[in-house]
């Protein structure tokens, strides 16, 4: 099964209580780490369930009702760490801290280990993030980057080769175009202006929206079309012969099914061997379970539960009396109330 652009959305995005089959993994996504008796800390406190990490994401679900989940994409992640937590399960321990944001608000996800020799596994996430955030160009369009060298070969990224070289096109951006040289990978499709290679643009398939071929002003020319996530750009491209035109739009085509079917992320790891006489083999992949579909009444609020103040450095809110309770209460953050906090881990029991 092949995936398509605009598709991916496991390591852009924040998702809470999605359906059991979004938890599986897409095409190119690879499982480094499963953690079980792991706790989220932040939103389900005192409640049991298993972490994954993969080379796109971290997702935990609750063992009791996997319908109580997280998906966090690594491109959300603005910060990580491990410190000392105290969760209702094991007390202090040492717990993952997670820092994302989306669009509109900032998060904050915290994953307690009951077992604490599997907390080492932690970590694994904090390299995948930064793994992640080391390898953009193989998901990400790129203009005026460093992608040729000084004798005007393609710099290869890890795991890339290169299938075709086109002298001669015309990049039809300006009123006159620009000659230069376009290059076609198993990854992406680079072009670069003869006269100046740092005038360059690299499209990776994953942010190919279409390649046709359209008449123009300047003639028949190939038409590549960026995806939503990439800006959607709209490049022009003049190749001579029409025959040659052909040829590079349907080679395009090719590479980009071939790829698609099967992606590479540019999101590498690395397994940390673990001496353990119980343990399987470290080459023995740990197997996804199959999680049951629980029908049952979802917490009230998932959003609320992880978010967190935009801005943390002013410090605790003013202590203020509370009727309700008859003591002294942080002052609850606006359009928040007592019955809301209360609510949040409320699930209705069977």
């Amino acid at each position: 099964m092949a995936i398509s652009v605009d598709g991916v959305w496991q390591d852009r995005e924040i998702r809470f209580d999605l359906d059991a089959r979004y938890l599986k993994l897409c095409p190119g996504e690879v499982l480094v780490e499963q953690i079980d008796n792991v706790e989220d800390t932040k939103g389900s406190n005192g409640d049991q369930g298993t972490l994954r990490i993969t080379n796109l994401r971290v997702i935990w679900f609750a063992s009791a009702m996997p319908r109580i989940n997280l998906s966090i994409g690594y491109n959300t992640v603005n910060g990580g760490t491990t410190k000392m937590y105290t969760s209702k399960v094991r007390g202090p321990a040492e717990s993952l801290y997670l820092m994302a944001k989306n669009q509109t608000s900032r998060f904050e996800f915290i994953f307690t280990c009951q077992n604490p020799n599997d907390s080492r596994f932690f970590s694994a996430a904090l390299r995948m993030h930064r793994a992640y955030e080391t390898s953009k160009m193989f998901r990400d369009l790129k203009m005026r980057g460093s992608v040729v060298t000084q004798d005007e070969q393609l710099k290869l990224l890890p795991g890339e080769t290169l299938a075709e070289r086109a002298e001669g096109v015309w990049n039809l951006s300006s009123e006159t175009g620009n000659l230069g040289v376009l290059l076609l990978s198993n990854i992406r499709a680079v072009w670069f202006a003869s006269l100046n290679s740092h005038y360059n643009v690299s499209i990776p398939y994953l942010q190919l929206a279409s390649c046709r071929i359209r008449d123009s002003k300047f003639g028949y020319a190939l038409v590549i079309e960026t995806s939503l996530s990439s800006g959607e750009y709209v490049l022009g491209f003049r190749i001579k012969p029409d025959e040659r035109l052909h040829q590079v739009s349907k080679m395009i085509s090719v590479l980009q099914r071939a790829y698609l079917k099967k992606p590479n992320f540019g999101v590498k790891f690395q397994k940390e061997v673990v001496v353990n006489e119980i343990e399987p083999p470290p080459e023995q992949e740990k197997e996804e379970k199959d999680m049951i579909i629980d029908n049952r009444q979802l917490r009230a609020d998932a959003f609320a539960a992880y978010f967190t103040d935009k801005h943390k450095s002013d410090g605790p809110r003013t202590p203020v009396f509370s009727e309700e309770l008859g003591v002294a209460i942080e002052e609850l953050k606006p359009g928040f109330t007592l019955s809301d906090l209360w609510n949040i881990h409320v699930e209705s029991i069977k």
